[in-house]
């Protein structure tokens, strides 16, 4: 399913126009960007959790030459489906 299909979906399960669920759609996605940007964890009860981790600098190595070298520490967004939603499957 793409993008345009789940909008299609939302319209239809919501009884919304196209436009009105695109709306929605993009507000979702943009409410969740603020909020991670922010550092904030988003949590939809029955859902699952959105957040940033963090991950330490470490040392690595180049697969190709066998040389060691340094990974930067970084940020990374991630999402963990809760209890409930895996259930269903």
């Amino acid at each position: 399913m793409n993008k345009s299909e789940l909008i299609r979906a939302i319209a239809n399960n919501a009884n919304l126009t196209i436009k009105q669920a695109t709306a929605a759609f993009d507000g979702l996605i943009d409410a969740i960007t603020d909020g991670l940007k922010k550092g904030d964890k988003i949590q939809i009860s029955g859902f699952g959790t959105y957040e940033i981790k963090s991950k330490d600098a470490r040392e690595g190595i180049n697969p190709k030459t066998g040389e060691k070298i340094k990974i930067d520490a970084s940020k990374t967004p991630v999402f963990k489906f809760g209890k409930a939603y895996k259930d269903l499957f």
